[in-house]
């Protein structure tokens, strides 16, 4: 049987800043992330399985996603932990803000090699992570891709 790409996209909201950079990105802003998730694997061959036919039922992806990734972020403000950033993210957590504290600068390159992680440890044993797109705007975005890593 043959081995078959499925895609799953994703939007969330998040607030960031880029702690040291030397340009707009230094202030708090946020973007309307658009990520696309990518799983490879063989279509289910016993047709006595509910789910003949597929690599990964669409919604068991949809919620590996959303818990690993899209529920954590989605309307959350990411700060790099190792900065002066963690003031300001006591300040937002005290007036009830969401907010999450990584041990990386929160780059869209940073978040793919992130998420790549954690959706890999949920995925079944015969399903591979494919690629990861993490769209920032219309215009930017970083990939992750498991044969380069």
């Amino acid at each position: 049987m043959s081995t078959i790409r499925i895609t799953k996209q994703f939007n969330f909201e998040t607030g960031h800043a880029l702690y040291g950079y030397d340009g707009k990105c230094k202030n708090v802003h946020g973007h309307s992330y658009k990520l696309s998730v990518t799983v490879s694997g063989k279509p289910i061959n016993d047709n006595t399985n509910v789910k003949f036919g597929m690599v990964i039922d669409f919604g068991d992806l949809k919620k590996i996603v959303n818990e690993e990734v899209v529920d954590l972020f989605d309307h959350a403000t990411v700060f790099n932990k190792n900065t002066p950033h963690v003031e300001l993210a006591k300040e937002l957590k005290d007036r009830g803000h969401h907010v999450i504290l990584v041990d990386y600068q929160p780059t869209s390159e940073m978040m793919v090699i992130d998420f790549a992680k954690k959706i890999k440890g949920r995925l079944p044993e015969n399903i591979k992570l494919h690629s990861i797109k993490l769209q920032e705007t219309d215009t930017s975005f970083a990939e992750w891709y498991a044969s380069e890593n």
